[in-house]
């Protein structure tokens, strides 16, 4: 039996890139979806969800780091960053953003390929599903979007930011340090208050009876935990 070809998302705006990617991939046995704007390559990414990513920085629509960063809000697939610009600061934000690896252009073939199969072979394994869903409720985190019972939920950014902290760590506790560092930066960790009160207002928007979470549960002293069950 032929095994299954590994399939690469290039999020490139410019067509001669594309095709050329397209011909050194599929030479060397990898299978290659395309997208030509960021939003366009988050929603190819949770769509076919593709073994790695080859990532231009200089999109039309949002940049590249921008969609590096919303990308890893739910996916660990590989990320080979590769663009013109070559400046160190530049290198340095696209790995603090997330990227596995960096390559200029113009670029050689064999590099390219190279560079791909070292990251492959680093890669955690499965990505994570875009779309997870407890009761009756959906969060799509490519979308960034919440349903209950069907009808989109609104939630305010930090709102949303928390949810999807206890979504991503489902069934683990999340810590109020971790929640705060992240969510409020590394001198808010004594403030748990503003913990409780957006958690309260999340369950008032989620849960069937607020007062007592069948889902978002707390730890008494410790943190938060998403139960899917």
């Amino acid at each position: 039996m032929t095994p299954a070809k590994l399939t690469i998302l290039v999020i490139d705006d410019e067509v001669q890139i594309r095709r050329l990617l397209r011909i050194t991939l599929e030479a060397t046995a990898f299978s290659v979806v395309e997208a030509d704007t960021g939003k366009m390559g988050l929603a190819e990414a949770a769509r076919s969800q593709p073994d790695a990513v080859v990532l231009d920085l200089g999109l039309p629509d949002i940049g590249g780091l921008e969609v590096l960063r919303q990308l890893r809000e739910w996916s660990r697939v590989p990320v080979l960053v590769l663009t013109v610009l070559a400046a160190e600061g530049d290198k340095v934000a696209a790995l603090d953003a997330g990227a596995d690896d960096y390559l200029t252009k113009p670029f050689g073939s064999a590099e390219l390929t190279a560079r791909l199969r070292a990251i492959l072979r680093r890669a955690p394994g499965e990505n994570e599903p875009s779309v997870v869903a407890f009761g009756d409720i959906e969060v799509d985190l490519a979308a960034r979007t919440v349903r209950r019972a069907g009808a989109e939920v609104r939630l305010t950014a930090k709102e949303y930011a928390m949810l999807r902290m206890l979504v991503v760590h489902r069934g683990k506790v999340v810590t109020h340090g971790q929640m705060l560092r992240e969510l409020w930066g590394p001198k808010s960790e004594d403030n748990t208050h503003y913990l409780r009160v957006h958690m309260t207002h999340i369950r008032q928007k989620l849960e069937a009876e607020p007062h007592k979470p069948r889902h978002l549960r707390t730890e008494s002293g410790i943190g938060y935990r998403l139960v899917e069950n």
